[in-house]
């Protein structure tokens, strides 16, 4: 690690200076794997809905890591014993959670890449940087794998009412403008405790809950699931796994030297870990890569690769159909049949304008989170708001969507 005199405070649009109190922390956002996020987008394709949301992944990063400080000395002033270096590990660990994330965040492992989560590509470059710091990170992937021995110290970095959500909230709020999304994360973080070893909400902080609960929701609906950037994200995964199939199938497809592997070669989670170049080429990859093959292959001898391309680039986006119940196969064969006659497609090439998924939205898990009382018991939220009930909490919603050319028109 470097030593000479760093400048260690940051102004946040969100929270004002941020001041980063650890060296290791400072290094490892000067690291060219953490830079890259500043080239991730946080929201993916959400500008094309909301154009202030261009944030980046690595302004996330950043204000996790404030609120992680923040939390730590509210806990150690109310006598949780938490080391100097295990403040100094959560922290990195907060730091690091998305460095796994591919461009616009989650396009990549659900089209090019078979059976790779972030969260798994997150793991190797942990290890990857360890080694570099000699063994610096220990202590932060024990907490990131929920290893250490003190579980709240990972609650902190994953769980219901962890850092990242607390801070994804705010941040996707403010640069989006969706106004349902601000949170008190200030007065949640003050009401934090530690239990048994578990991370516990004072009983005044629960209306709080309730609002970051609510705020999640409406967040889930008008931003990350909305339905046009439920569209584009689709369109965008319907282009790469077009392009990939080309040329495995021998057609010369442009790509960046970063996006060749992921391109002209099938990958899956066993390849990544055992190949280390992979994850070399992985951690040059980022949005541009994605968004000057769109630009090139719009231009493709492929009609269907080229006009998803041309779609996207131009954000001439399909329409989208939104429902509780599913579509049934005669719906979707007769959109399917419409765009093979509208644009003059075999059937076959038809079904690659057409999109039929499901998407699902969780308010609570049966992790949950503990508030304390006065009297020192604890209880499940679920159990102690008198706004929210199990049956609201844990209902998984799930809408059915069906996506085609706004030309053809149902």
């Amino acid at each position: 690690m470097s030593t000479h005199n760093k400048n260690k405070i940051l102004n946040d649009p969100v929270y004002g200076f941020i001041t980063i109190q650890h060296e290791l922390t400072f290094d490892l956002m000067d690291h060219p794997f953490v830079q890259r996020l500043r080239r991730i987008s946080q929201l993916g394709l959400s500008h094309l809905v909301y154009p202030g949301a261009v944030h980046n992944r690595f302004h996330h990063a950043i204000g996790a890591l404030h609120l992680m400080q923040e939390a730590i000395a509210v806990l150690r002033a109310k006598g949780t014993d938490i080391s100097d270096q295990e403040g100094e590990a959560v922290c990195a660990a907060i730091l690091l959670h998305d460095i796994g994330h591919g461009p616009f965040s989650h396009a990549l492992e659900h089209s090019i890449v078979k059976g790779v989560r972030h969260e798994d590509i997150s793991a190797l470059i942990m290890s990857r940087l360890n080694e570099e710091l000699n063994g610096a990170l220990d202590t932060a992937i024990a907490i990131f794998n929920d290893h250490h021995p003190k579980r709240f110290l990972h609650q902190l970095v994953s769980s219901q009412l962890d850092m990242d959500r607390m801070d994804y909230l705010a941040r996707d709020s403010f640069y989006s403008g969706v106004a349902e999304g601000k949170i008190g994360s200030e007065r949640i973080i003050k009401m934090l405790a530690v239990k048994d070893d578990r991370l516990v909400v004072e009983e005044k902080g629960i209306y709080s809950i309730e609002k970051f609960l609510m705020a999640r929701r409406l967040m889930y609906w008008q931003v990350y699931l909305h339905r046009t950037v439920l569209c584009a994200e689709f369109m965008l995964m319907r282009v790469l796994k077009r392009a990939k199939a080309l040329a495995l199938s021998g057609v010369d497809v442009f790509t960046t030297p970063a996006l060749s592997i992921f391109i002209n070669e099938s990958l899956d989670r066993a390849k990544f870990i055992a190949d280390p170049e992979i994850l070399n080429r992985f951690c040059e990859l980022d949005d541009s890569d994605i968004t000057c093959a769109l630009k090139v292959w719009q231009h493709h001898d492929d009609p269907i690769l080229s006009e998803l391309s041309k779609r996207i680039v131009h954000r001439n986006l399909f329409q989208i159909e939104l429902r509780s119940q599913p579509f049934s196969n005669d719906e979707v064969e007769t959109t399917i049949q419409n765009v093979a006659t509208g644009l003059g497609l075999s059937r076959e090439d038809a079904t690659q304008f057409v999109i039929n998924d499901t998407i699902h939205n969780s308010l609570y898990s049966e992790e949950g989170i503990s508030i304390q009382f006065k009297n020192g018991t604890v209880q499940d939220f679920a159990e102690a708001s008198d706004q929210l009930n199990r049956e609201i909490l844990t209902r998984t919603v799930s809408k059915s969507f069906l996506c085609y050319p706004k030309e053809l028109a149902r």
